[in-house]
């Protein structure tokens, strides 16, 4: 095969390396995890198939010589810092590592960044993990894309905005959205503001929907919209914006409980009583929301099952499952505390 050639065929996916040997997605993934119970006329196949597609040469590899690394990624597309002092993602990595144990399986924290990103991208399709997690894209990441052409398991923490049809798990961000304005609606409060995600992630942008939804379910305005970066830090400057605004202001859903302590430290300055004055409802309820001050009301994600589930579709699929679902969406409740 020549270079020129090669280079076309890299991005051969299993389907096509199950249409080219005539056998099924589970027979091909059977062949590539070096499993027992396929017919030696079967196996050939693949690896024929595999030969000729150029089907990610280096798990090819390994495969051919039965072997497999027992390991997987998980990559979170943030700064390192961000990621290790973040609750949200301790969250989702207790979830991982509680799913993995008894599997024998070792798992690999990578920070993406886009510098090096193409280091990333050859270290996991190289050989080295048999597939990965992708948590925290921002807009139209093509990380995902990249690794499920390179024939990469993968599956993908909250819907991604550009790569469809790769596999996903994801909290019912809308719903819970919804049910935190009908909330704050339905005790009285006329003038509701929100503290948005970011406008390149589909949790911001889900978020914000299912807000501006249930208000206008209630007859309430939804023109008061800030938005932050899922810190503290973007969560008090949003709500000094928004009181700036309009400091008649008297309800408030938080996209996120660490940005909802933000904005409690800001209503605090400016002599704001919660919730006599402002009622704030945050999302995720992580453990910091019960010992904010007032304890915050909240929308409850199990972010530890986030990680979990990924964790087990992933695994699923790694053991050749047929009928997985392709997107996975995960029940939100309301936790009404003090704040609202």
């Amino acid at each position: 095969m020549t270079d020129a050639a090669r280079g076309r065929r890299l991005g051969a996916r299993i389907e096509e390396v199950a249409r080219e040997a005539g056998v099924s997605k589970s027979t091909v993934s059977r062949v590539i995890n070096g499993e027992q119970y396929v017919s030696s006329k079967a196996r050939e196949a693949v690896h024929a198939a595999i030969l000729s597609l150029g089907y990610s040469p280096n798990q090819a590899a390994r495969t051919l010589a039965g072997s497999r690394t027992n390991c997987i990624a998980l990559v979170v597309s943030e700064q390192g810092s961000r990621v290790l002092s973040d609750p949200f993602f301790a969250g989702v990595l207790r979830g991982v590592h509680g799913e993995l144990i008894g599997h024998r399986v070792q798992l690999v924290l990578m920070m993406s960044q886009q510098d090096d990103e193409k280091d990333l991208v050859g270290y996991l399709c190289g050989g080295h993990v048999d597939g990965a997690l992708v948590l925290s894209l921002h807009g139209q990441d093509p990380l995902p894309r990249t690794l499920a052409d390179a024939g990469l398991p993968i599956v993908v923490g909250g819907r991604p905005l550009g790569a469809s049809g790769v596999p996903y798990v994801d909290a019912d961000n809308f719903n819970g959205a919804l049910e935190a304005a009908r909330h704050l609606a339905t005790t009285g409060r006329r003038r509701i503001a929100t503290i948005a995600g970011p406008k390149d992630m589909a949790v911001g942008m889900d978020r914000l929907s299912g807000w501006r939804r249930g208000l206008g379910e209630c007859g309430v305005e939804s023109d008061l919209v800030a938005y932050g970066d899922f810190t503290p830090e973007s969560g008090a400057q949003a709500m000094a914006e928004l009181l700036k605004r309009d400091p008649a202001i008297d309800g408030v859903f938080v996209a996120a409980d660490i940005m909802a302590l933000g904005a409690l430290q800001t209503l605090h300055a400016n002599g704001k009583r919660v919730p006599e004055d402002v009622a704030v409802v945050g999302f995720d309820d992580l453990a910091l929301a019960s010992t904010a001050v007032p304890p915050l009301t909240t929308v409850k994600q199990d972010v530890e099952q986030l990680g979990r589930t990924m964790t087990w579709r992933l695994l699923a699929e790694l053991a050749g499952e047929e009928g997985l679902p392709p997107s996975l969406l995960l029940p939100t409740s309301l936790v009404v505390r003090a704040s609202a």
